[in-house]
């Protein structure tokens, strides 16, 4: 039995981006090596370039479901295409994804809650939730992660904390409430969806910090729990007739699914050498531009017009971010 003393501290939980496709990933980077921090404005400026480039795949993800994409077959594109290209990066920096027994079952356990069923509901949940909502939804991530980890006692309370979980539940309910909130009330069912795929990304977070093999590295890691979604939904892609050819000439829905797998290996590439640069509670505060990015992007393509409840739910969300995420220790 692991004593609650041999738990990882819950700054190692929270210091994520809360981005959509496999935020467990993020947090898995998140654990490495935390090198040495670097002055300058390199961090800064990959911290607004993750946050443009990951933000944008909420509205990819709209366009790819909204041509008719079906949803696990763009989560078995997600698993192929990133898992294939984050190899590549690998087998560049000469870490592949280790493969012993114990490293499988790891790649398993993460591919369902980071890949296989988040996966699936957010691509179920797209077409129905404006892709700025979409943003926020998914902001909750980090916010669920600190949940978990009262609910298994691995962290102690903290007052600031705690009203930043009661701040993202705030911004839940005023999306989901007021009847002026949502283009329309259809959409409620699509945002729990949604939220419910955030919940899977925080399971997994915790898994991650709980289990992570000892010295692994993160990109093996990533590319060994996207490669592994790719083998376990390829049989079930095949037997409910779901796969989403990539056949030229390359249409709206093609180009999204190539778009959201560059988008997600680079940003996980650069995040990853933030984590050394600049720290992992630095690089934690990539979930405030992939937030905002989100919903300005689902402005500037679908020209999506927010109530003030949706505003104002983005600002509670926000400052709900700001007091999980934890602060740099001295």
């Amino acid at each position: 039995m692991r004593r609650e003393s041999d738990l990882p501290r819950s700054d190692h939980l929270t210091a994520m981006p809360a981005e959509e496709f496999a935020p467990g990933a993020a947090a898995a980077a998140a654990q490495g090596p935390r090198g040495r921090r670097k002055a300058g404005l390199w961090p800064f400026a990959a911290l607004l370039f993750m946050g443009v480039v990951w933000g944008a795949t909420f509205s990819l993800a709209k366009i790819a479901t909204e041509g008719g994409a079906h949803p696990l077959g763009l989560t078995l594109w997600q698993g192929l295409l990133g898992g294939a290209l984050l190899l590549l990066v690998c087998l560049a920096r000469r870490q592949v994804p280790a493969m012993s027994r114990r490293h499988a079952r790891f790649y398993v356990v993460c591919a369902l809650l980071g890949t296989v069923l988040p996966g699936t509901l957010f691509f179920h949940a797209a077409p129905h939730v404006p892709a700025g909502v979409l943003a926020i939804t998914v902001a909750t991530v980090p916010i669920l992660t600190y949940a978990m980890t009262l609910a298994l006692k691995v962290d102690a309370l903290s007052p600031g904390r705690i009203l930043g979980l009661v701040l993202g539940l705030g911004a839940v309910v005023l999306i989901v409430a007021p009847e002026a909130a949502l283009p329309g009330r259809e959409a409620v069912p699509w945002v729990l969806i949604a939220l419910l795929a955030s919940a899977c990304y925080a399971g997994e977070n915790l898994y991650v910090a709980l289990k992570r093999p000892a010295g692994s590295d993160s990109l093996a890691i990533v590319a060994g729990m996207l490669v592994m979604a790719a083998l376990m939904l390829a049989p079930v892609v095949a037997a409910t007739g779901s796969f989403v050819p990539l056949a030229p000439p390359w249409g709206a829905v093609e180009w999204s699914v190539i778009g959201m797998t560059l988008a997600n290996a680079v940003a996980y590439t650069i995040f990853v050498q933030v984590i050394q640069s600049a720290g992992p509670v630095f690089a934690a505060q990539t979930a405030y531009p992939v937030t905002l990015a989100g919903v300005f992007w689902g402005m500037a393509i679908f020209g999506e017009q927010h109530s003030l409840w949706i505003w104002a739910a983005l600002a509670v969300m926000l400052a709900g971010l700001a007091l999980v995420t934890p602060r740099a220790r001295t």
